[in-house]
């Protein structure tokens, strides 16, 4: 799916920062796989970011930015409503050598600094400070992956697709095993096997990416947690920071980053 955004580009002489955009991400929209010959910093001001690589997938409220490579094949999606504005940076002389994408911590400062470097009223003097300072604050973060692997087996697929539409179904392997005509030991082992984890902690964290979308637009806890299969907002919160780290309340906030 193809989106339309607005970029500034900058006629700059020796910076880092080329290219300010935004682009407004419906629900479920994606910039499917791509390339970037510039070093990429993805950043959601407002709803959560999903970024896809080869490898892995992070998932990033406002709070978490990931910087791509130049040359990383990737993708991005939001499951909710979201705004996504980048920065890329001329890998060129760009001073940050980290040859894999990198989740760091986007705290109020950084934030500003890429508004400000949105802006086009800027001399080149000023956006040759301002470029310096932005390379200045990228704070590498480590960031738990909490994608949920689609399972290949037809049974158990049957079974996730259903829990992805309805992550608040809290019916176990015995259950979906009489709907689907396999056995509670067969699924579970397909699970395992296909994706690495068990069938409950997969569950859970399809239910935290469901969660987080709600989260960030303004979704209480509560109301979060029921909607996403949990009978107590207590349940929620600790799933969230056994899978995580740390709170939903500091995740989206970037206070305690260091304990990721």
């Amino acid at each position: 799916m193809s989106h339309t955004g607005h970029a500034r580009r900058v006629a700059t002489t020796g910076s880092v920062a080329v290219v300010v955009a935004t682009f407004a991400m419906p629900r479920r929209s994606k910039y499917s796989w791509h390339v970037h010959d510039s070093h990429q910093l993805a950043w959601a001001p407002s709803g959560v970011l999903s970024v896809a690589t080869d490898a892995r997938t992070w998932v990033l409220p406002p709070s978490r930015a990931l910087w791509i490579p130049a040359g990383v094949r990737h993708e991005t999606m939001a499951a909710g409503q979201a705004t996504m504005r980048t920065l890329y940076l001329r890998a060129q002389g760009c001073r940050v050598r980290w040859p894999e994408p990198q989740p760091v911590v986007v705290r109020p400062l950084l934030a500003e600094l890429i508004n400000h470097l949105s802006e086009a009223y800027l001399s080149s003097r000023e956006r040759n400070r301002s470029e310096a300072v932005l390379v200045d604050l990228l704070e590498p973060v480590a960031v738990t992956t909490i994608d949920a692997p689609q399972p290949s087996d037809p049974r158990a697929c049957a079974v996730a697709d259903a829990l992805r539409r309805n992550p608040a179904d809290t019916r176990g392997l015995v259950q979906w095993g009489r709907e689907i005509g396999a056995s509670s030991r067969t699924l579970s082992r397909a699970f395992r096997t296909d994706t690495g984890i068990s069938f409950e902690r997969w569950r859970t964290l399809v239910r935290i990416n469901a969660a987080l979308p709600m989260l960030a637009s303004g979704a209480t806890i509560t109301t979060t947690s029921r909607r996403v299969g949990y009978q107590t907002s207590s349940a929620f919160v600790a799933a969230f920071r056994r899978e995580i780290g740390t709170t939903p309340a500091a995740y989206f906030t970037g206070h305690g980053a260091s304990t990721f």
